[in-house]
């Protein structure tokens, strides 16, 4: 068995840990609903909850695909990380009143998409290799 390139590898720790990231305010915002909702929270708490569960599961859709070598699995990262991206920024900009550390947001926000394109890359030359590798020999 092939095993992914280390840019790849990357990438799908970084789908696993932003997964695990969007399952922890999942069980985060129904545990503490009761605190969230008496302290008004900025976001409702099902807001936060749905969305954490949402997130979850597309990252962990993602995460399948890529380590299934899916041929679709490039084009879905960009997809996913656009989507986060602008769920990301939509929700700072609605429900978070003051916006601290805008600057410090763009930059790490860009440098994750710059990362992310750059190596859907050689997710799709995996794809094609793995194409190849499963392809008879008449």
């Amino acid at each position: 068995m092939n095993r992914l390139s280390f840019r790849v590898t990357l990438l799908y720790w970084l789908v696993l840990i932003l997964s695990a990231w969007n399952g922890l305010r999942l069980w985060t915002a129904l545990a503490w609903r009761d605190v969230l909702t008496e302290f008004r929270a900025s976001q409702p708490p099902i807001l936060t909850a749905v969305s954490g569960g949402v997130w979850m599961l597309a990252g962990l859709f993602l995460a399948w695909s890529i380590w299934q070598k899916k041929p679709w699995a490039a084009n879905l990262l960009v997809g996913v990380a656009t989507g986060y991206s602008a769920w990301y920024w939509i929700e700072r900009l609605v429900w978070q009143s003051p916006h601290p550390n805008g600057l410090f947001a763009v930059i790490v926000n860009l440098t994750a998409l710059i990362f992310i394109l750059f190596n859907a890359k050689p997710l799709a030359r995996e794809k094609n290799e793995h194409k190849n590798e499963n392809r008879t020999i008449d």
